[in-house]
């Protein structure tokens, strides 16, 4: 145990309109009567981390409301009015937000304004970062887009277009967000124009569905493009994927990727194209030119459009289109390390000491109460992470696994002597196939799990999960992640909630839990 002890700017017209209707955020009870300082964060934790240490100095608000979740949230003129008059805005940092919200801060904060990603330090204010850790254990590739290489500049970022494709069918690349919505990116059916494309910061990386209508060989050419906020661009290369669908022959002399995870990825700084994987014995990550590999969509792949009529842009319901699945649901761009630093009790803590030294520079007349909530608050979570602590050491060690909706618990598990055992979350716009539910039911049986965890902004669409736990005989509980709900509006109720929970569900009472 190791602790017992995609939206774009606002255009100007639209931001004067909001501001002289409202004068602040739409929704918001306008700044607190005896506020100093305006500031703005990005996700509700955040802001109620800062309101215990700005107290009655600091207007505090939240551009993802508490039911929002930060990987996909799209800003709104309001929010970027609320931004345009913030003295601070803090966001968590490591990619955590949806790039619009970044762009959305970067494009309406006024220069003067310091923009502080909190995690992005938290080791020089007693905290600690860890890498993210990814395995979905699908039977097919798990295909991603990313971009490597500084761009510079904040809000920087860099386009990725596809230009030609050759192959018996059409191509589809869509993301489909937490509600089950999908949005095109691109689509080869009337051919490819500028708007077939992602844009991604550096060093990001996001989950995607590929579809293609019949089987066969496919070559699709991209090129990359970085973009400053100035509207300055640059090319960053281009390269060709080959993707074998079906039974189709594998071409001789190509790497051959099938299974696993991998990203077509657009180099900056090298200015080229290419398909990183992860060695499945090491994990160490493998950089393959774009032309010397094949991605390969297997036959058991094959799956039906769906009777939606959202997803009518894939044809007609029932027809056959071969699917690599964007697996994780909801945009979910990130980088290298895990965002969720807060899941640690420790790194809460962390992110209250950049608050309040943030606080201190731009109100350096406020150090006085800054000073005496900081410390109130870190006391209150110092007893809270004891808390934790203890309530989960009374976990058996048999138990003392995690299978969740979302790869967000790393550091819970890290902190308090846990072990993610997997996150399993709904494969966007198809059922999952026998082989992944036999995988699933596997990991339960063999890992012996009496519980598994299902986050409340996902819940609804986990019906395969809570299927699968049934049958097996095991509970399905509730966990907090990224974000609050009418039942739980601040981080020591969620925390306290998520010990309560994984004590309860894991402990030997557990089996019973419903």
């Amino acid at each position: 145990m190791s602790r017992l002890a995609g939206a774009g700017a606002v255009t100007a017209a639209a931001l004067a309109t909001v501001l002289l209707a409202s004068g602040c955020r739409p929704g918001s009870d306008g700044p607190a009567r005896d506020a100093v300082l305006t500031v703005s964060t990005t996700t509700a934790i955040i802001a109620d981390l800062v309101r215990n240490v700005g107290g009655d100095r600091v207007d505090v608000d939240s551009v993802v409301p508490h039911h929002g979740d930060p990987h996909s949230y799209e800003p709104s003129p309001g929010d970027a009015a609320r931004i345009a008059e913030s003295d601070l805005v803090f966001s968590n940092g490591l990619l955590l937000e949806e790039p619009g919200i970044m762009k959305m801060i970067h494009t309406n904060a006024p220069r003067t304004t310091p923009k502080v990603p909190v995690s992005e330090e938290l080791e020089q204010y007693g905290g600690s970062v860890i890498k993210l850790k990814e395995d979905l254990g699908l039977d097919v590739l798990w295909l991603g887009w990313a971009v490597e290489g500084e761009v510079g500049g904040d809000g920087s970022q860099v386009r990725t277009t596809a230009t030609k494709l050759e192959g018996p069918g059409d191509l589809h690349v869509y993301l489909t967000d937490t509600l089950g919505t999908p949005k095109s990116y691109i689509d080869s059916t009337d051919g490819f124009d500028k708007k077939d494309s992602f844009a991604l910061p550096p060093e990001a990386h996001t989950h995607v569905n590929w579809v293609f209508t019949a089987p066969g060989t496919y070559r699709l050419t991209v090129q990359g493009q970085t973009e400053t906020l100035e509207g300055k661009t640059a090319p960053a290369g281009s390269g060709t994927i080959t993707f074998v669908v079906g039974d189709a022959r594998v071409p001789q002399g190509k790497t051959v990727l099938d299974g696993g995870h991998a990203d077509v990825s657009v180099n900056a700084r090298t200015r080229t194209v290419q398909v990183r994987s992860d060695d499945p014995a090491t994990g160490r990550r493998i950089h393959h030119p774009a032309d010397s590999v094949v991605l390969r969509v297997p036959d058991r792949a094959k799956a039906s459009v769906p009777e939606e009529e959202t997803y009518r842009f894939l044809g007609r319901p029932g027809a056959d289109i071969w699917v690599l699945p964007q697996a994780v649901i909801g945009k979910h761009v990130h980088g290298e390390m895990d965002p969720h630093a807060w899941e640690d009790v420790a790194n809460a803590e962390a992110y209250v000491r950049r608050i309040e030294a943030e606080l201190i520079k731009a109100d350096p007349e406020g150090r006085p109460t800054y000073e005496r909530n900081a410390a109130r608050h870190l006391k209150r979570l110092a007893a809270l992470d004891d808390e934790v602590a203890r309530k989960l050491a009374r976990v058996p060690d048999a138990n003392r696994k995690l299978i969740t909706t979302h790869d967000a618990f790393g550091y819970l598990a890290h902190a308090y002597g846990m072990e993610v055992a997997g996150f399993v979350v709904p494969v966007p716009s198809r059922e999952p196939s026998a082989a992944e539910i036999a995988t699933l039911r596997a990991t339960i049986r063999d890992k012996k799990v009496p519980a598994v965890f299902l986050e409340p902004n996902l819940a609804a669409r986990a019906d395969v999960l809570r299927r699968v736990a049934e049958d097996e005989g095991v509970a399905v509980c509730t966990i907090y992640g990224d974000s609050f709900d009418d039942k739980v509006h601040d981080y020591v109720s969620m925390m306290r909630h998520n010990a309560n929970e994984l004590a309860r569900c894991l402990g030997r009472e557990g089996s019973g839990a419903r």
